[in-house]
Order: structure tokens, then sequence, then C-alpha cells
């Protein structure tokens, strides 16, 4: 089938069926990826379905609505930020059930002008997948974000502290990539970031010390250091 710009969301939903591919979805299990409605598209396939549909974000809103993961990712991939509204990503926020899509959907919140009372909103969120995304947000923001000041993340360092003791898996992880992220941003905000690093690598909490230890060797590293401007 041959998408165009056009394509309506069930000419792209009956599309991403075409390419059901079994293998792909065991391998995605395998990464902790939830399946239960996995099409298994390579990231491959959906790049180039992507480049064919463009943005629309009436139609993001519909293929979000499929409940599929491989139409949900086609949403996030082809919602416009400036259109997308607050309660637009709560509601996705509130579907989140997998780690990719949290990602993925986060480098498209940090597009947002409302991106940082997300960050606030979903870190205090008890659900694992949402609290998840304010700090993969923090982690995106720092890379991609490129004229917000330094500032901004030197004041999510206490929020990182604050979350460090969450033992979950996929918060835990999340919360360690930002804080090492921060750090690998500049020489300016380095140097907040390792001493927080080295006093959670200090804690006698469990899931701290892991996240501070990880981010101190990291932050550490000799090619880091000299990358740093």
């Amino acid at each position: 089938m041959k998408l165009s710009p056009d394509s309506p969301a069930e000419d792209i939903v009956a599309h991403l069926q075409t390419l059901r591919n079994e293998a792909n979805i065991a391998g995605m299990s395998r990464f902790g990826i939830d399946t239960a409605t996995a099409l298994g598209i390579t990231t491959p396939q959906m790049k180039a379905i992507v480049r064919q549909v463009k943005k629309d974000h009436a139609r993001a809103l519909k293929l979000w609505n499929t409940g599929l993961r491989d139409a949900r990712m086609a949403a996030i991939l082809t919602a416009d930020p400036k259109t997308l509204t607050r309660a637009e990503a709560d509601l996705w926020a509130g579907d989140f059930n997998s780690w990719e899509i949290v990602d993925t959907a986060a480098d498209l919140f940090t597009k947002t002008p409302f991106w940082k009372e997300l960050v606030a909103e979903f870190a205090e969120d008890e659900r694992e997948f949402v609290r998840r995304t304010a700090f993969a947000m923090i982690a995106g923001a720092v890379v991609h974000n490129k004229n917000e000041p330094d500032e901004t993340f030197i004041t999510y360092l206490p929020l990182i502290e604050a979350h460090s003791a969450d033992p979950r898996n996929f918060v835990k992880k999340a919360v360690n990539w930002a804080l090492r992220n921060i750090g690998k941003r500049n020489r300016t905000c380095h140097t907040p970031a390792l001493a927080l690093s080295q006093k959670l690598a200090a804690s006698a909490d469990k899931t701290a010390r892991w996240i501070g230890k990880d981010a101190v060797r990291e932050l550490s590293n000799e090619r880091i250091l000299a990358r740093l401007k």
C-alpha cells in the first residue's frame, strides 16, 4: 500500500498490519517492551512511513486512539508539538505502558511550550511510566533544547535527588539518565551534577547509591571530561 501525506489513519493502520513480524515482536519482548498490541514494525520501516505521511496532528490523535503500539509510535512521530495540548499530553501519558513509547513521546513533549510544567507534573505522578516520562524529558531536553539556560537543568538536580530512592526499574534508570546527561552538558552543569552523584553514591539507600555510583563512573570518565567545554 502506497501512503501519502493525505493518507487517513485507517490506511496507515492497514499498512502497518501488513508489516506484522512475529520474530520482531518476540525480540521486542526480550527488551522489556510491552508487546500486547505490537505489530513488530522495525525502526527503519517506521521512519519510512513517517517520511511518507508527514505531520498531521488530527490524524495522530486518531492513530493514538487505536491502542496499537505501532500506531501509537506513528502518532508520536507525526504529532505537532506546537498543536499538542496539555490535556492531550496528559491523556497520552496515562496510556503509557512501555519504556520505548515513553522515551519517544518525551522527545515530542520537550518541544512543547509547556514542557517544564509537564516535567513537574509527571515527576510527582506515582505511575511508573508517567514518572519515567519526567526524567526522560529532562534527559532529552539537555541534549535537544540547546538554547535552554544551564540553570534550568541545574535546578532539576533537587528533583532528581528527591526521586533517587524510587526503586522501580524504569524510574531509577531514567533518573540516572537525567543526572548523567545534565553532567555531560558542559562544565557549568558538570560540577553540581557530579557533586550530587557523589552524594547519592554515599547514600544508605540502595537505589540512590546505584544511581550515584553509575553517574560518578561516567562523569569522571577522562573522555567525557576532555569533551566538556
